[in-house]
Protein backbone atom coordinates (compact mmCIF):
# COMPACT_ATOMS: atom_id res chain seq x y z
CA UNK A 1 0.00 0.00 0.00
CA UNK A 2 0.97 3.54 -0.38
CA UNK A 3 -0.11 6.90 0.44
CA UNK A 4 1.11 10.54 1.18
CA UNK A 5 1.53 12.71 3.79
CA UNK A 6 3.03 15.87 4.45
CA UNK A 7 5.45 16.44 7.79
CA UNK A 8 2.69 18.45 9.56
CA UNK A 9 -0.03 15.44 8.83
CA UNK A 10 -0.43 13.19 11.31
CA UNK A 11 -1.69 9.38 10.45
CA UNK A 12 -4.87 10.05 12.13
CA UNK A 13 -5.20 13.19 10.24
CA UNK A 14 -4.82 11.27 7.20
CA UNK A 15 -7.54 8.39 8.56
CA UNK A 16 -9.97 11.16 9.44
CA UNK A 17 -10.27 12.83 6.08
CA UNK A 18 -10.30 9.24 4.66
CA UNK A 19 -13.47 8.59 7.32
CA UNK A 20 -15.00 11.94 6.07
CA UNK A 21 -14.46 11.59 2.43
CA UNK A 22 -16.01 8.05 2.90
CA UNK A 23 -18.87 8.97 4.76
CA UNK A 24 -19.53 11.99 2.13
CA UNK A 25 -19.12 9.95 -0.55
CA UNK A 26 -21.47 7.37 0.61
CA UNK A 27 -24.04 9.59 2.06
CA UNK A 28 -24.41 12.00 -1.22
CA UNK A 29 -23.00 9.67 -4.16
CA UNK A 30 -25.54 7.00 -4.69
CA UNK A 31 -22.69 4.93 -6.99
CA UNK A 32 -20.52 4.83 -4.23
CA UNK A 33 -22.98 3.71 -1.83
CA UNK A 34 -24.33 0.93 -4.09
CA UNK A 35 -20.85 -0.49 -4.73
CA UNK A 36 -19.99 -0.88 -1.26
CA UNK A 37 -23.40 -2.19 -0.30
CA UNK A 38 -22.41 -4.70 -2.39
CA UNK A 39 -19.15 -5.39 -1.33
CA UNK A 40 -20.94 -5.62 2.52
CA UNK A 41 -18.91 -2.55 3.27
CA UNK A 42 -20.31 0.46 5.81
CA UNK A 43 -18.80 3.98 6.44
CA UNK A 44 -17.63 2.48 9.58
CA UNK A 45 -15.75 -0.21 8.24
CA UNK A 46 -13.09 2.42 6.74
CA UNK A 47 -11.30 3.58 10.06
CA UNK A 48 -7.66 3.82 7.74
CA UNK A 49 -5.80 3.41 4.58
CA UNK A 50 -5.19 -0.16 5.24
CA UNK A 51 -9.38 -0.55 5.12
CA UNK A 52 -9.99 0.30 1.19
CA UNK A 53 -9.13 -2.91 0.18
CA UNK A 54 -12.54 -3.97 1.26
CA UNK A 55 -14.02 -1.61 -1.16
CA UNK A 56 -13.68 -2.82 -4.93
CA UNK A 57 -11.95 -1.03 -7.29
CA UNK A 58 -13.83 1.13 -10.56
CA UNK A 59 -12.41 0.56 -13.09
CA UNK A 60 -12.15 2.99 -16.00
CA UNK A 61 -13.98 0.87 -18.61
CA UNK A 62 -16.62 0.24 -15.45
CA UNK A 63 -17.34 4.15 -14.73
CA UNK A 64 -18.22 4.35 -18.82
CA UNK A 65 -20.87 1.39 -17.67
CA UNK A 66 -22.08 3.47 -15.00
CA UNK A 67 -21.90 6.99 -16.55
CA UNK A 68 -24.00 5.63 -19.96
CA UNK A 69 -26.29 3.71 -17.84
CA UNK A 70 -27.23 6.76 -15.48
CA UNK A 71 -26.06 10.15 -17.49
CA UNK A 72 -24.35 12.26 -17.05
CA UNK A 73 -21.90 11.25 -14.11
CA UNK A 74 -23.06 7.72 -13.16
CA UNK A 75 -23.96 8.28 -9.72
CA UNK A 76 -21.02 9.96 -8.65
CA UNK A 77 -21.81 13.46 -8.03
CA UNK A 78 -22.21 14.10 -4.54
CA UNK A 79 -22.72 18.01 -4.83
CA UNK A 80 -26.05 19.64 -6.46
CA UNK A 81 -25.29 20.48 -10.30
CA UNK A 82 -25.98 23.36 -10.16
CA UNK A 83 -22.84 24.37 -7.96
CA UNK A 84 -20.34 23.14 -10.85
CA UNK A 85 -18.03 25.58 -12.15
CA UNK A 86 -17.25 23.26 -15.11
CA UNK A 87 -17.92 19.81 -16.42
CA UNK A 88 -14.48 18.05 -18.74
CA UNK A 89 -15.25 15.32 -21.40
CA UNK A 90 -12.22 12.77 -21.52
CA UNK A 91 -12.05 9.80 -24.01
CA UNK A 92 -14.91 7.19 -23.51
CA UNK A 93 -16.69 9.34 -22.76
CA UNK A 94 -16.72 10.69 -19.26
CA UNK A 95 -18.03 13.36 -18.08
CA UNK A 96 -15.83 14.44 -15.30
CA UNK A 97 -17.01 17.60 -12.76
CA UNK A 98 -15.27 20.20 -11.57
CA UNK A 99 -16.73 21.82 -8.49
CA UNK A 100 -15.38 24.92 -6.34
CA UNK A 101 -13.09 22.81 -4.08
CA UNK A 102 -9.03 23.42 -4.63
CA UNK A 103 -7.73 20.14 -4.34
CA UNK A 104 -6.29 19.24 -7.49
CA UNK A 105 -4.86 23.15 -7.49
CA UNK A 106 -3.37 22.25 -4.55
CA UNK A 107 -1.67 18.89 -5.93
CA UNK A 108 -0.51 20.33 -9.30
CA UNK A 109 0.49 23.61 -7.05
CA UNK A 110 3.31 20.67 -5.59
CA UNK A 111 4.58 19.50 -8.81
CA UNK A 112 5.97 23.03 -10.35
CA UNK A 113 7.52 23.68 -7.14
CA UNK A 114 11.35 21.78 -8.43
CA UNK A 115 10.91 23.68 -11.55
CA UNK A 116 11.75 27.13 -9.99
CA UNK A 117 9.23 28.94 -12.37
CA UNK A 118 7.39 31.40 -10.99
CA UNK A 119 7.56 35.49 -11.24
CA UNK A 120 9.10 36.93 -13.65
CA UNK A 121 8.67 33.44 -15.81
CA UNK A 122 6.95 33.69 -19.12
CA UNK A 123 5.44 29.60 -19.58
CA UNK A 124 4.20 28.07 -22.74
CA UNK A 125 1.33 26.09 -21.74
CA UNK A 126 1.33 23.25 -24.69
CA UNK A 127 -1.32 21.24 -23.04
CA UNK A 128 -4.93 21.09 -24.27
CA UNK A 129 -7.85 23.59 -22.87
CA UNK A 130 -10.08 21.92 -24.84
CA UNK A 131 -12.94 19.24 -22.92
CA UNK A 132 -10.04 18.19 -20.51
CA UNK A 133 -9.04 19.75 -17.24
CA UNK A 134 -5.14 19.84 -18.09
CA UNK A 135 -4.62 22.88 -19.68
CA UNK A 136 -6.92 25.27 -17.28
CA UNK A 137 -5.97 23.52 -14.57
CA UNK A 138 -2.16 24.30 -14.82
CA UNK A 139 -3.29 27.64 -16.59
CA UNK A 140 -5.03 28.66 -13.13
CA UNK A 141 -1.64 27.06 -11.05
CA UNK A 142 1.07 28.98 -13.04
CA UNK A 143 -1.27 32.53 -12.19
CA UNK A 144 -0.82 31.91 -8.40
CA UNK A 145 2.68 31.29 -9.13
CA UNK A 146 2.72 34.89 -10.65
CA UNK A 147 3.92 33.40 -13.88
CA UNK A 148 2.75 34.59 -17.24
CA UNK A 149 1.17 32.23 -19.23
CA UNK A 150 1.04 31.82 -23.31
CA UNK A 151 -1.88 29.53 -23.47
CA UNK A 152 -1.04 27.56 -26.86
CA UNK A 153 -2.16 24.52 -26.38
CA UNK A 154 -1.40 21.53 -28.84
CA UNK A 155 -0.11 21.80 -32.42
CA UNK A 156 0.81 24.57 -35.15
CA UNK A 157 4.81 23.36 -34.36
CA UNK A 158 6.12 26.78 -36.55
CA UNK A 159 3.87 29.18 -35.01
CA UNK A 160 4.77 27.74 -31.44
CA UNK A 161 8.78 28.03 -32.22
CA UNK A 162 8.10 31.89 -33.01
CA UNK A 163 6.25 32.59 -30.05
CA UNK A 164 8.75 30.99 -27.92
CA UNK A 165 11.76 32.97 -29.49
CA UNK A 166 9.76 36.40 -30.28
CA UNK A 167 8.50 36.52 -26.38
CA UNK A 168 11.84 34.51 -24.85
CA UNK A 169 9.42 31.80 -23.21
CA UNK A 170 11.84 30.87 -20.44
CA UNK A 171 9.25 28.19 -18.87
CA UNK A 172 7.17 24.86 -21.08
CA UNK A 173 4.33 23.02 -19.69
CA UNK A 174 3.32 19.73 -22.12
CA UNK A 175 4.59 16.52 -23.24
CA UNK A 176 8.05 15.62 -23.86
CA UNK A 177 7.43 14.44 -27.29
CA UNK A 178 5.67 18.08 -28.62
CA UNK A 179 8.94 19.70 -26.56
CA UNK A 180 11.25 17.88 -28.59
CA UNK A 181 9.59 18.75 -32.01
CA UNK A 182 9.34 22.44 -30.74
CA UNK A 183 13.19 22.03 -30.44
CA UNK A 184 13.45 20.06 -33.65
CA UNK A 185 11.12 22.58 -35.74
CA UNK A 186 13.54 25.71 -34.32
CA UNK A 187 16.52 24.13 -35.80
CA UNK A 188 15.38 23.17 -39.07
CA UNK A 189 14.52 27.05 -39.45
CA UNK A 190 18.06 27.40 -39.02
CA UNK A 191 17.93 28.46 -35.42
CA UNK A 192 20.39 28.18 -32.79
CA UNK A 193 18.01 26.69 -29.53
CA UNK A 194 20.41 26.30 -26.81
CA UNK A 195 21.80 29.66 -28.34
CA UNK A 196 18.66 31.57 -29.55
CA UNK A 197 16.00 30.77 -27.19
CA UNK A 198 15.78 31.73 -23.07
CA UNK A 199 13.72 28.39 -21.89
CA UNK A 200 15.20 27.04 -18.66
CA UNK A 201 13.00 24.76 -17.00
CA UNK A 202 9.63 22.08 -18.37
CA UNK A 203 6.84 20.23 -16.26
CA UNK A 204 6.34 17.47 -18.60
CA UNK A 205 3.47 15.24 -18.10
CA UNK A 206 0.78 13.10 -20.10
CA UNK A 207 3.23 10.71 -21.90
CA UNK A 208 6.24 8.78 -20.46
CA UNK A 209 9.58 10.71 -20.75
CA UNK A 210 12.59 8.13 -21.89
CA UNK A 211 15.95 8.58 -20.00
CA UNK A 212 17.45 9.03 -23.49
CA UNK A 213 15.20 12.19 -24.02
CA UNK A 214 15.78 14.20 -20.45
CA UNK A 215 19.42 13.52 -21.21
CA UNK A 216 19.26 15.19 -24.57
CA UNK A 217 16.94 17.97 -22.93
CA UNK A 218 19.09 18.51 -19.91
CA UNK A 219 22.35 17.98 -21.08
CA UNK A 220 22.43 19.18 -24.53
CA UNK A 221 20.07 22.37 -24.07
CA UNK A 222 20.10 23.08 -20.51
CA UNK A 223 16.52 22.28 -19.56
CA UNK A 224 15.30 21.32 -15.94
CA UNK A 225 12.66 18.92 -16.49
CA UNK A 226 10.32 17.89 -14.15
CA UNK A 227 8.05 14.64 -14.61
CA UNK A 228 4.47 14.52 -13.21
CA UNK A 229 2.03 12.17 -13.37
CA UNK A 230 -1.83 12.29 -13.35
CA UNK A 231 -5.07 11.55 -15.49
CA UNK A 232 -8.19 13.39 -16.34
CA UNK A 233 -10.92 12.05 -14.05
CA UNK A 234 -8.22 12.36 -10.80
CA UNK A 235 -5.74 15.16 -11.56
CA UNK A 236 -2.71 14.71 -10.18
CA UNK A 237 -1.70 11.42 -8.70
CA UNK A 238 2.36 12.27 -8.44
CA UNK A 239 5.17 14.66 -9.34
CA UNK A 240 8.95 14.43 -9.58
CA UNK A 241 11.29 16.51 -6.45
CA UNK A 242 14.53 17.64 -7.04
CA UNK A 243 16.33 14.55 -7.25
CA UNK A 244 14.02 12.95 -9.88
CA UNK A 245 13.93 9.39 -8.62
CA UNK A 246 10.56 8.88 -8.55
CA UNK A 247 7.13 10.15 -8.09
CA UNK A 248 5.97 11.28 -4.90
CA UNK A 249 2.53 11.13 -4.09
CA UNK A 250 0.41 14.60 -3.25
CA UNK A 251 -1.09 15.20 -0.60
CA UNK A 252 -4.67 15.44 -1.65
CA UNK A 253 -4.70 11.42 -3.01
CA UNK A 254 -4.22 8.63 -1.31
CA UNK A 255 -2.21 5.99 -4.39
CA UNK A 256 -2.27 1.95 -3.83
CA UNK A 257 -0.74 -0.44 -6.03
CA UNK A 258 -2.76 -2.70 -5.66
CA UNK A 259 -3.26 -6.73 -7.52
CA UNK A 260 -4.90 -6.20 -10.26
CA UNK A 261 -6.60 -9.30 -10.09
CA UNK A 262 -7.67 -9.30 -6.38
CA UNK A 263 -7.56 -5.24 -6.05
CA UNK A 264 -5.57 -6.29 -2.82
CA UNK A 265 -2.80 -4.47 -1.73
CA UNK A 266 0.45 -5.17 -2.95
CA UNK A 267 4.15 -4.32 -1.12
CA UNK A 268 6.94 -2.04 -1.84
CA UNK A 269 8.92 -3.43 -5.16
CA UNK A 270 5.54 -5.60 -6.70
CA UNK A 271 4.06 -4.10 -9.90
CA UNK A 272 0.49 -3.65 -9.54
CA UNK A 273 -2.11 -1.37 -11.20
CA UNK A 274 -2.17 2.05 -9.77
CA UNK A 275 -5.66 2.70 -7.85
CA UNK A 276 -6.31 6.04 -6.45
CA UNK A 277 -8.93 7.61 -3.95
CA UNK A 278 -9.51 11.15 -3.71
CA UNK A 279 -10.45 13.56 -1.40
CA UNK A 280 -12.43 15.81 -3.56
CA UNK A 281 -16.16 16.13 -2.21
CA UNK A 282 -17.69 16.56 -5.78
CA UNK A 283 -16.86 14.14 -7.63
CA UNK A 284 -15.32 11.04 -5.24
CA UNK A 285 -14.20 8.61 -6.72
CA UNK A 286 -12.91 6.11 -4.43
CA UNK A 287 -10.90 3.27 -5.39
CA UNK A 288 -10.39 4.21 -9.01
CA UNK A 289 -8.36 2.05 -11.08
CA UNK A 290 -6.16 4.08 -13.81
CA UNK A 291 -5.18 0.76 -15.47
CA UNK A 292 -1.55 1.87 -15.38
CA UNK A 293 1.19 -0.78 -14.34
CA UNK A 294 3.68 0.85 -11.70
CA UNK A 295 5.49 -0.03 -8.24
CA UNK A 296 6.86 1.92 -5.11
CA UNK A 297 9.18 2.40 -3.34
CA UNK A 298 9.42 3.22 0.56
CA UNK A 299 13.03 3.86 1.06
CA UNK A 300 13.68 7.87 1.77
CA UNK A 301 14.13 10.43 -0.44
CA UNK A 302 17.18 12.89 -0.70
CA UNK A 303 15.00 15.63 -0.82
CA UNK A 304 13.52 14.99 2.75
CA UNK A 305 9.95 14.43 1.89
CA UNK A 306 8.17 11.90 3.46
CA UNK A 307 5.46 10.74 1.25
CA UNK A 308 6.53 7.16 -0.48
CA UNK A 309 7.10 6.89 -4.42
CA UNK A 310 5.58 5.23 -7.44
CA UNK A 311 9.32 4.18 -8.94
CA UNK A 312 7.87 4.00 -12.59
CA UNK A 313 5.20 3.20 -14.60
CA UNK A 314 5.78 -0.02 -16.90
CA UNK A 315 2.21 -0.12 -18.67
CA UNK A 316 -1.11 -1.23 -18.89
CA UNK A 317 -2.94 -3.11 -17.10
CA UNK A 318 -4.10 -6.71 -19.66
CA UNK A 319 -0.54 -6.59 -21.35
CA UNK A 320 1.17 -7.72 -17.98
CA UNK A 321 1.49 -11.63 -16.92
CA UNK A 322 1.70 -12.84 -13.81
CA UNK A 323 4.64 -15.48 -13.23
CA UNK A 324 5.26 -16.81 -9.91
CA UNK A 325 2.59 -14.11 -8.36
CA UNK A 326 4.72 -11.41 -9.93
CA UNK A 327 2.99 -8.85 -12.77
CA UNK A 328 5.84 -9.31 -15.61
CA UNK A 329 4.58 -6.47 -18.43
CA UNK A 330 6.40 -6.12 -21.72
CA UNK A 331 8.31 -2.59 -20.94
CA UNK A 332 10.17 -4.39 -17.83
CA UNK A 333 11.51 -6.91 -20.64
CA UNK A 334 12.39 -4.20 -23.09
CA UNK A 335 13.97 -2.55 -20.57
CA UNK A 336 16.43 -5.48 -19.16
CA UNK A 337 17.48 -6.06 -22.79
CA UNK A 338 18.08 -2.68 -24.21
CA UNK A 339 20.80 -2.80 -21.77
CA UNK A 340 22.67 -5.51 -24.39
CA UNK A 341 23.50 -4.10 -28.14
CA UNK A 342 24.18 -7.88 -28.94
CA UNK A 343 21.08 -8.76 -28.52
CA UNK A 344 18.62 -8.17 -31.35
CA UNK A 345 15.21 -9.31 -29.88
CA UNK A 346 14.12 -11.52 -26.92
CA UNK A 347 10.54 -13.58 -26.49
CA UNK A 348 9.85 -14.68 -22.91
CA UNK A 349 8.13 -17.57 -22.91
CA UNK A 350 6.21 -18.73 -20.01
CA UNK A 351 5.15 -22.52 -19.19
CA UNK A 352 3.87 -24.57 -16.74
CA UNK A 353 4.89 -28.30 -16.76
CA UNK A 354 4.71 -29.32 -13.69
CA UNK A 355 2.28 -26.98 -11.42
CA UNK A 356 5.16 -24.76 -11.49
CA UNK A 357 5.28 -21.15 -13.59
CA UNK A 358 8.75 -21.31 -15.67
CA UNK A 359 10.30 -18.76 -17.66
CA UNK A 360 12.66 -19.13 -20.79
CA UNK A 361 14.13 -16.43 -22.60
CA UNK A 362 14.42 -17.13 -26.27
CA UNK A 363 17.34 -14.63 -27.32
CA UNK A 364 18.57 -13.74 -30.73
CA UNK A 365 21.62 -12.45 -31.59
CA UNK A 366 22.47 -9.40 -33.46
CA UNK A 367 26.08 -10.22 -33.05
CA UNK A 368 27.05 -13.61 -33.43
CA UNK A 369 30.35 -13.13 -31.33
CA UNK A 370 29.36 -12.17 -28.55
CA UNK A 371 30.17 -14.13 -25.60
CA UNK A 372 27.32 -16.55 -24.65
CA UNK A 373 28.03 -17.57 -21.02
CA UNK A 374 28.55 -13.90 -20.23
CA UNK A 375 25.64 -12.09 -21.43
CA UNK A 376 23.42 -15.63 -20.06
CA UNK A 377 24.82 -14.37 -16.50
CA UNK A 378 24.07 -10.68 -17.22
CA UNK A 379 20.56 -11.22 -18.93
CA UNK A 380 19.67 -13.38 -16.14
CA UNK A 381 20.45 -10.37 -13.50
CA UNK A 382 18.70 -7.78 -15.92
CA UNK A 383 15.69 -9.74 -15.81
CA UNK A 384 15.88 -10.38 -12.44
CA UNK A 385 16.01 -6.94 -11.52
CA UNK A 386 13.53 -5.36 -13.71
CA UNK A 387 11.19 -8.30 -13.37
CA UNK A 388 11.65 -9.34 -9.87
CA UNK A 389 11.19 -12.93 -11.28
CA UNK A 390 14.37 -14.91 -12.31
CA UNK A 391 14.34 -16.62 -15.91
CA UNK A 392 14.77 -20.38 -15.55
CA UNK A 393 16.83 -20.88 -19.21
CA UNK A 394 18.16 -18.83 -21.77
CA UNK A 395 18.25 -20.23 -25.12
CA UNK A 396 19.88 -18.51 -28.18
CA UNK A 397 18.03 -19.36 -31.01
CA UNK A 398 17.77 -18.43 -34.74
CA UNK A 399 16.25 -15.39 -36.10
CA UNK A 400 13.64 -17.40 -38.03
CA UNK A 401 12.47 -18.67 -34.06
CA UNK A 402 11.22 -15.18 -33.10
CA UNK A 403 9.24 -13.37 -35.50
CA UNK A 404 10.26 -9.13 -35.94
CA UNK A 405 6.67 -9.14 -35.18
CA UNK A 406 6.46 -11.54 -32.56
CA UNK A 407 4.81 -11.07 -28.98
CA UNK A 408 7.20 -10.49 -26.30
CA UNK A 409 5.95 -12.26 -23.71
CA UNK A 410 4.33 -15.99 -24.92
CA UNK A 411 1.85 -17.26 -22.26
CA UNK A 412 2.09 -21.18 -23.00
CA UNK A 413 0.20 -22.51 -19.75
CA UNK A 414 -2.89 -24.30 -19.44
CA UNK A 415 -4.74 -24.67 -16.68
CA UNK A 416 -7.07 -27.66 -16.51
Amino acid sequence: MIFSFQEDLSMSEISERLKHIIRHAYDNAPAVKEIMDGAGVSPDDIQTVADLDEIPVTSKERLVELQAANPPFGGFLAVPPASLKRVYVSPGPLYDPQGTEEVATRAAAEAFTPTGLGPGDIVLNAISYHMVPAGLLLDEVLQAMGATIVPTGIGNTQLQVKIMHNLQVTGYVGTPSFLAALIDEAEKMGYDFKADFALRSALVTAEPLPPSLRQRFEEQYDINVVSAYGTADLGLLGYECEQKAGFHIPEDVIVQVVDPETGKSLGPGAVGEVVATTFNETYPLIRFGTGDLSFYTDQPCACDRTSQRLVALVGRVGEAVKVRGMFVHPNQVRFAIGQFPAIARVQAVVTRPADWDELTLRVVLADEGADRQQLTGALGEAIRVACRVRADRIEFVTADAVAEDASLILDERTWE
